[in-house]
């Protein structure tokens, strides 16, 4: 498959050799969460900053190392609004989803905008806005006299280093997701005026294969590119059935060359958030998983249909999951590595902070948490390299390596 010079982005498959990765440096969101609100903003647990910003940048450095370009969702976010009337536009969008309704409060909150250039308004509504910073906001609205105790005008976004959930990159194209809870939502805001206004990507050609305006959702942590024929997609509890479907007419029937979707019904909990976080590609024929969640699969199969042009065809694979690889990516042998070796104490405990989500930046050459030691260890075991990263605060947002990543460019197995 040779790449086309009008296509920006390229990956066929989750373990092609890394070239250019998007991530998040995380900001001053991450202090502006507080006990009271974890819940509401999807956290278990309240990083230290400055802590979480070395760990982070150690990422980014091993990422380089290993001849990644580096970009990062910030910067491109504050390029893609420079034109004056392309910001206005997305205040105005950015509020509206932020469920800033009064208009009394947007005119508020647009007079005390003037005073950032576009990469400090950038990261203002990524870190939330607090209430007590803007004194004019008293008597604006109903809501602000009714809600006094809640202490935000407009929330945080502490998820955003997990770039890997607002769009995934797919062939030349992207899915711009519909996020499962509305205080997600606004994160795919950034990549939407990235792709339509940035000058890196508004003149490409870039496919949309989901939109974040669908009814049912769908976050980029389900989907796992296998190679140009096969795509692997979760349901979840944050990916609907329902998106998966409606994805699969897209792709399927697009340009493109994929030929099958695998849909992996895992189950609905909070430590298998996404399908990567229990079941990630990290090499031709290898692959990382977390023993419960194998024991908990169900796979369907979808196809185009051979009956009526646009519709699919969708069975229940009754095989085993190695049998199921085998099958559809074409293999002799498949290893599946199981997330602390399947020890029922250490698989629970290293799944908590992501034993099993890795990051592939080559074939067989991953980055993973320290932390998980036991699981790394296994992998070493199995040949494969590994670039292990310091993770004591990062992990507390219940993400690893690869959902801190979105990569839009990797070479062609």
């Amino acid at each position: 498959m040779v790449k086309d010079k009008k296509k920006g982005l390229n990956v066929y498959s989750d373990i092609g050799k890394l070239e250019t990765v998007l991530l998040h440096r995380p900001g001053k969101e991450l202090e502006n969460l507080v006990p009271d609100y974890l819940e509401r903003l999807l956290f278990d647990d309240i990083p230290y900053l400055d802590l979480a910003r070395r760990e982070h940048d150690n990422f980014a450095d091993i990422l380089r190392g290993n001849g990644v370009e580096v970009l990062y969702l910030e910067d491109l976010s504050a390029e893609a609004i420079a034109d004056s009337d392309v910001r206005n536009k997305f205040i105005d969008e950015f509020l509206a989803e932020g469920n800033v309704v009064g208009r009394g409060t947007r005119e508020v909150l647009k007079e005390y905008f003037q005073q950032f250039d576009d990469r400090e308004l950038i990261d203002k509504l990524m870190a939330g806005i607090r209430k007590d910073e803007i004194p004019k906001l008293i008597n604006k609205s109903l809501m602000d006299l009714t809600d006094t105790r809640y202490p935000f005008v407009l929330d945080p976004m502490p998820n955003l280093y997990f770039t890997r959930d607002p769009f995934a990159t797919i062939g030349h194209g992207i899915t711009l997701n519909r996020m499962k809870t509305d205080v997600r939502n606004r994160e795919t805001i950034f990549a939407k005026y990235i792709f339509e206004n940035h000058p890196r990507f508004k003149d490409l050609e870039v496919p949309v294969w989901f939109d974040r305006k669908e009814m049912y959702a769908l976050e980029g942590g389900d989907i796992i590119v296998f190679n140009p024929k096969v795509i692997a997609v979760g349901i979840s509890a944050r990916t609907d059935a329902a998106a998966i479907e409606k994805f699969s007419e897209r792709v399927l029937y697009s340009d493109e060359h994929f030929e099958t979707i695998l849909a992996f019904d895992i189950p609905k909990k909070r430590a298998f958030m996404h399908l990567d976080t229990v079941f990630t590609m990290v090499d031709y024929e290898k692959f990382t998983i977390h023993p419960e969640a194998e024991n908990n699969l169900t796979v369907y199969s979808i196809k185009k249909s051979n009956r009526f042009q646009g519709e699919l065809s969708i069975e229940k694979e009754e095989l085993s999951l190695e049998q199921i690889l085998k099958k559809y990516l074409e293999l002799d042998k498949v290893t599946l590595i199981r997330c602390a070796g399947g020890n029922t104490i250490d698989a629970a405990r290293e799944q908590w902070n992501d034993g099993s989500n890795t990051l592939a930046i080559a074939p067989g050459e991953v980055v993973v948490y320290a932390r998980n030691y036991v699981t790394n260890r296994i992998l070493e075991e199995h040949g494969i390299k590994t670039h292990v990263m310091s993770c004591s605060e990062l992990s507390r947002g219940r993400g690893g390596p690869r959902c801190m990543s979105m990569p839009l460019m990797r070479r062609n197995l």
